[in-house]
Formats: structure tokens, C-alpha cells, sequence
């Protein structure tokens, strides 16, 4: 037997890296036809199909020429995340067609750019209404003939000691920052001016209120609040009084607290409907506590937030095993009021499969001081191993409910065999029971006599 090796279109190239699954064309040359193969069958056979990679496997140019960082685990297909770590959503919205929207909301459009384009924006919007007002000046002096008189002491400007555009810009920064040095003055005898004055005022005003309020709301937001907020690297799956619990661990890194905290868990996965509708990216609300009240936390320490997997729980039939293959991720959202300023705050943090850990618990970070309680955040994100089933909680109610079944049988068995016993006795003794009754009934007319 023969084997030829014939790589084709593999797509390698200097730069590009390997692609995770490659196509290989196989000519298998037999030198005898094996029993199996038919007649009428060809002897060369061509197939195409997707070979996962393999360093060890492949021939020595591939492996020269496949990059050294490519692992097995790149060849997997990587989960895209909703939302990231740090708490921004990955999702970009895109053919927006109607953009006049943002413009209708211009203050919170403004409020949402970055701060090299507010600052820019903050920049020209001055600079360009003491441009326009400055300009205005000019062209009133210029008109009424004032630049022609600046040396004539019996000739009455619009504004004194206006010589040009430079001063004219000049005198524009002085009236709508209200400076008012005193050198250049605004006549009576100029009602167009005086005109142009409160224009500039009212306008200059609103630009003030606008462009302070503006940078004012984008200083003191409350997402730079949110970055004290931490919440666990991972998420665990444990037992917790008995019942398998999923897990994850918040805290606040300030002294001045959050005021009417609360805690809130999405679970992200797409669905299909039993009509045959798709829906990606599911959104299904997962219980930490909503009607017990647990959700509203005190956080003046890291709190271990616990969602109980029972019936209603979207992990229900979720086992250790089956965990790394769903494709989930799980979204927590922290919303409470900052206490210096009573703006709401929201954190949020999301877990995906691999930052599921199943059979741990969170290490202890409290520990009681001479006269105060101390967290220690070196452990916050540390995680210990315990001893967890692998089955999933539909699994563990099964095993539950069949161990309770055997009791129930033997006390219902032992029940059904003692009423058979008693009917038996009274089947096998007709006539004594006959005789019993007659004797009582005798006894009982003699009585009466």
C-alpha cells in the first residue's frame, strides 16, 4: 500500500495566520483493491474535510510555518461576550439612519462624547461667539464711518477706542464675560449697539448655562463611582444549606457607602421557541433573592450573593459536565444612590462557562480586630475547592425523592398487610364470630328481662 500526502489551498501565508480547521486533499494509492470496496468503485478517492490542527501530526514545513503562540485553545470557538468585565456593553449600533435623533437630545449627546471631543467642543463654542460677536462690532464701527474718525476728538464712536477687528474681538470677550476693564466704552449715541449689547448678553448667558451645566454633569457622573464597585473574578457552584447554589461576591471599595443598593442577575443565551423561532441573546431574569428581600444588600462589606438552583432556575439541568458546553453568560447589575451627591450609580460585571467554577467556595475575607471588623481584600477573588456532587439539581431532587420512596413503600406495605391479615382471620372463624355475636346478643336480653 501506498500513501501520498497532498496538501492544497491550506491559505498559509507570511503574515496571515493558520486558519483553525484547514482542508487536506487525500489520495489514497492501494496497491490492491481491499475486499470492501466495490467494483465499479474508483481507485483514487479524493475527500475533503476539516482536520482540527495538530502540531505533532503535521508535516515539518506546516509546523515551521505555523506560529508557536497558536494553542488547541485557539481552535476553539472563543464566546463573545454581551457585556465585558469592566462593565461596558460590546454591542455597536450600526445603519442608524435617522441621526437627527441625537441632535433633538443635543445636551445628552454632548454629555456622552469623550472628553477630548467636549473639551474641543467647549473651546469653539466660545471662540467662535466672540468671533461672531467681535465680527458684528466691526462692522457697526466700520459702517457708521468710526474708523475713519479715531483721531478726531469732536467725532462720537459707537465704542471709544475701537481701531479694528483686533479690538473689536477684544471688546466682544469683555461684554460676554462681563470683564468690563473700562478702556473701551459703548456710547448713548449708538442704538444699534446698544441693540447688539443685549443680544450678546442673553446669548452669552445661554452659551454660560448650557457649556457649565454641560461640563458639570460630565464631571460629576456617576460611572467614575461605579470603578470602586468590584465584583468577583469568578462566579462558583456550590451547596449551601443543603441546596446547589450559584455564587459570586460584590464589594465597595469606599467608606461612603451606596445607599438603597441592590443586586439584579440576567442570564444571556440565545433560544429557540417550539414554533421554530430564534431568538438570540435571551435575556431571562435568574432570583437572587427578590421576594425574600435579599436582593437589597447592606454594603458596608463584601456580601456573597446566592441564587438557589431549584425549579424556576435556568441552571435546573445543568450538570458539572454539561457546564463547560453551554454557550451562557451572566450579567449582574449593582444600582444604588452615591451618598455624597444622591446620584444613581450602576456597576455591572458579567460571567461566562469558563468563569463558572464548579466546587468552590469564596475564601473569607472578614476578620474581627481589637474593637473594628477588617476586610481584606487580597482574597477577595480567591476561591477555595469543596465538595460539591457533579449532578445537576434536577438530578440531585430525583436521587432525593427516590430515597424517600422506600420508607413510604414499607410503612404502606406493612399497612396493606395488616388489614390482609385481619381479613384473613375473619374469613377462617365465621362460626366463632356467629357465637360471639350470639352470646352478646343473649347477654344483652337477659340484661333487659
Amino acid at each position: 500500500m501506498v500513501f501520498v500526502f497532498l496538501p492544497c489551498h491550506t491559505q498559509w501565508g507570511f503574515h496571515d495566520p493558520p486558519k483553525a480547521s484547514i482542508s487536506f486533499r487525500f489520495s489514497f494509492l492501494f496497491s490492491k483493491p481491499p475486499a470492501n470496496v466495490l467494483e465499479g468503485d474508483s481507485m483514487d478517492q479524493d475527500v475533503e474535510s476539516p482536520v482540527t490542527i495538530h502540531q505533532p501530526k503535521l508535516p515539518k514545513q506546516a509546523r515551521d510555518d505555523l506560529p508557536r503562540h497558536i494553542s488547541r485553545d485557539r481552535t476553539k470557538r472563543k464566546i463573545q461576550r454581551y457585556v465585558r468585565k469592566d462593565g461596558k456593553c460590546n454591542v455597536h449600533h450600526g445603519n442608524v439612519r435617522e441621526t437627527y435623533r441625537y441632535l433633538t437630545d443635543i445636551f445628552t449627546t454632548l454629555v456622552d462624547l469623550k472628553w477630548r471631543f467636549n473639551l474641543l467642543i467647549f473651546v469653539m463654542v466660545y471662540t467662535v461667539t466672540w468671533l461672531f460677536f467681535g465680527m458684528i462690532w466691526w462692522l457697526i464701527a466700520y459702517i457708521r464711518g468710526d474708523m475713519d474718525h479715531i483721531e478726531d476728538p469732536s467725532w462720537t464712536p459707537c465704542v471709544t477706542n475701537l481701531n479694528g477687528f483686533v479690538s473689536a474681538f477684544l471688546f466682544s470677550i469683555e461684554t460676554e464675560t462681563t470683564i468690563g476693564y473700562g478702556y473701551r466704552v459703548i456710547t448713548d449715541k449708538c442704538p444699534e449697539g446698544i441693540i447688539l449689547l443685549l443680544i450678546q448678553s442673553v446669548l452669552g448667558s445661554i452659551v454660560n448655562a448650557f457649556m457649565v451645566g454641560c461640563m458639570f454633569v460630565k464631571i460629576s457622573q456617576p460611572k467614575k463611582r461605579a470603578e470602586t464597585l468590584v465584583f468577583s473574578t469568578h462566579a462558583v457552584i456550590s451547596m449551601r444549606d443543603g441546596k446547589l447554589c450559584l455564587m459570586f461576591r460584590v464589594g465597595d471599595l469606599r467608606n461612603s457607602h451606596i445607599v438603597e443598593a441592590s443586586i439584579r442577575a440576567k442570564l444571556i443565551k440565545s433560544k429557540q421557541t417550539s414554533e421554530g423561532e430564534f431568538i438570540p441573546l435571551n435575556q431571562t431574569d435568574i432570583n437572587v433573592g427578590y421576594y425574600t428581600g435579599d436582593d437589597r444588600l447592606f454594603l458596608v462589606s463584601p456580601l456573597i450573593i446566592s441564587h438557589e438552583i431549584n425549579q424556576q432556575s435556568p441552571f435546573w439541568e445543568i450538570s458539572k459536565a454539561q457546564l463547560p458546553k453551554e454557550e451562557l453568560e451572566i450579567v449582574v447589575i449593582l444600582e444604588g444612590m452615591v451618598e455624597a451627591t444622591g446620584m444613581t450609580c450602576q456597576a455591572r460585571s458579567s460571567y461566562i462557562t469558563s468563569e463558572i467554577l464548579w466546587g468552590y467556595r469564596f475564601t473569607p475575607v472578614l476578620t474581627l480586630e481589637d474593637g473594628f471588623y477588617e476586610v481584606d481584600y487580597n482574597s477577595f477573588h480567591e476561591t477555595y475547592e469543596t465538595s460539591t456532587p457533579s449532578l445537576s439539581a434536577k438530578e440531585l431532587a430525583e436521587l432525593a425523592s427516590r430515597a424517600e420512596l422506600p420508607l413510604s413503600w414499607s410503612v404502606s406495605s406493612k399497612l396493606n398487610q395488616h388489614a390482609e391479615l385481619e381479613t384473613e382471620e375473619e374469613e377462617k372463624n365465621p362460626e366463632e364470630q356467629t357465637e360471639r355475636n350470639g352470646d352478646v346478643a343473649n347477654l344483652e336480653n337477659e340484661s333487659k328481662v
